[in-house]
């Protein structure tokens, strides 16, 4: 009896005590306009396996929300709370349910005891996969000179669940940056750390190396880099980087290069491959990347300026020279593909699709380090036509940059500071056979008003991944406080 009395009355209780926290909807009131939600998931297209859009109102005198979603296939789910908490399990049955279709939001909300009910508003399924597990980013701190605490972590995109791979309280007063896998392959990647034990790491199938963090034959380190598809070779650039700070207007920061080289890679041979089509002395080559089929190699670049006086003339052009991946080595010739003797403005961060059909990049007034730019934007070059754009439907009037696509070049992230102009965030898009881009969403979180409210950090270099990667940071960071180091090689080709 006493077990059947537990059963009957522990959830009504737990069902009058949900109840008698939040209020629902009475004497509604209803306006013709759509609800200014945080984040602004309205009208947004979404895979099937990304996370709950969670959202509040923007209003912060707004007590209680109360939403209905409806699939235009089957299916509802209703949320009552401070804000839209979505079950994960029933949101992807959900999605799975109505895939190709949209849902429909109906939003009531409550403030000063009263009820009002906005517009439906919309949100579509892709029948298009993200063919990703998650994605991976560095997160650092508003601080400009200070190591302080950072990290590189990977995030499932289908809940919210997110791992530290390393973190600098693992190996105090370093910089941690630049984690990059071949095409979303968690199975190669590298990554650099900057500091008294610096190094690059190279990680090829669970076999570790750390090379020397830099090589006198080649004057600087190894800095942005970018995986020939075959795994053999990785790209790089070496910057000499320098920053100053503005004293006026909306730039904070200027980070430019003394110097900067494009070179490539061997990890068989642990030889660098020094080429003087992209290594020219009165010439600054940045930000390379290879085409997916491995036979080409974009770069930026642009004519060497007097810094810092003439920091702001320094533009980049967007070009591309052959790679035999037999030999390893380049082409006799560099085409140009964007100049900006005709643009008038600057290229950085070309980004291929994995498809060959596109190279998305950054285009700023001048420079390359496009964070720090309000008026940088995405841009999208399609490589069959010749015809490039600016990507308006996803850019804002702050800073947009870090790019990268998904293996089937359906979807892509970006980075922005759309929100308040001070923090960069990790946004989503998908985008047509026809290179039209759909209205991007902000990478969702369980209260997503209060972690980003409370959030003092930024996302950096993100990229999609296929899988988890296995944490080992206290074997890797043993290692990394170690002097074990790989030496380079020096080949010049030129």
């Amino acid at each position: 009896m006493k077990q059947y009395f537990l059963h009957i009355f522990l959830p009504t209780l737990a069902m009058m005590l949900l109840l008698g926290c939040h209020s629902y909807p009475t004497d509604v009131k209803q306006v013709q306009q759509l609800p200014a939600i945080w984040p602004d998931y309205t009208e947004v297209t979404i895979p099937t396996n990304i996370a709950p859009l969670n959202f509040a109102m923007a209003d912060n005198d707004v007590k209680t929300i109360d939403v209905m979603v409806k699939g235009s296939k089957t299916g509802e789910l209703h949320v009552n709370g401070d804000y839209a908490d979505f079950d994960v399990d029933e949101w992807h049955q959900l999605l799975e349910a109505n895939k190709g279709g949209k849902l429909t939001f109906t939003v009531c909300a409550e403030k000063n005891g009263e009820w009002t009910q906005y517009l439906d508003f919309q949100v579509f399924v892709s029948e298009d996969e993200m063919d990703a597990w998650g994605i991976t980013y560095r997160r650092i701190p508003p601080s400009y000179e200070i190591f302080s605490k950072m990290g590189i972590y990977q995030r499932c995109l289908s809940n919210f669940e997110e791992t530290a791979l390393i973190e600098n309280t693992q190996i105090p007063g370093m910089c941690i940056n630049c984690h990059t896998a071949n095409r979303t392959n968690p199975d190669q990647y590298v990554w650099h750390v900057r500091g008294q034990h610096g190094a690059t790491i190279m990680n090829i199938k669970g076999n570790e190396e750390l090379l020397q963090a830099r090589n006198d034959g080649l004057g600087g380190s190894m800095v942005y880099p970018y995986w020939h598809p075959d795994g053999r070779y990785c790209a790089f650039s070496t910057n000499k980087t320098t920053q100053m700070f503005h004293t006026a207007g909306r730039k904070r920061i200027e980070v430019y290069d003394s110097e900067s080289d494009v070179f490539v890679y061997d990890t068989q041979t642990h030889t660098i491959l020094k080429d003087t089509l992209t290594m020219k002395s009165d010439w600054a080559e940045n930000t390379p990347a290879f085409s997916p089929d491995g036979k080409w190699l974009y770069f930026t670049t642009a004519k060497r300026e007097i810094y810092p006086t003439h920091f702001d003339q320094e533009k980049y052009s967007l070009c591309r020279v052959a790679f035999d991946a037999r030999t390893g080595r380049l082409g006799e010739h560099v085409d140009t593909l964007i100049n900006t003797t005709t643009t008038g403005k600057s290229v950085t961060w070309p980004r291929p699709s994995y498809d060959g059909r596109y190279i998305m990049y950054t285009q700023t007034d001048f420079g390359y380090f496009s964070v720090w730019h309000p008026e940088a934007d995405l841009w999208l070059l399609d490589l069959q036509t010749g015809e490039t754009r600016p990507l308006d439907e996803v850019n804002s009037s702050r800073s947009e940059s870090y790019h990268n696509w998904t293996p089937n070049s359906r979807w892509f992230l970006f980075t922005s500071r759309r929100d308040d102009g001070l923090y960069t965030r990790i946004y989503f898009s998908s985008i047509d056979r026809n290179g039209k881009a759909t209205k991007p969403f902000l990478l969702p979180q369980r209260n997503p008003k209060e972690f980003y409210g409370l959030s003092f950090y930024s996302y950096n270099t993100p990229d999609f991944t296929s899988r988890p990667i296995e944490p080992h940071a206290r074997e890797l960071g043993r290692q990394i406080e170690s002097d074990e180091r790989v030496e380079t090689k020096i080949l010049s080709v030129h």
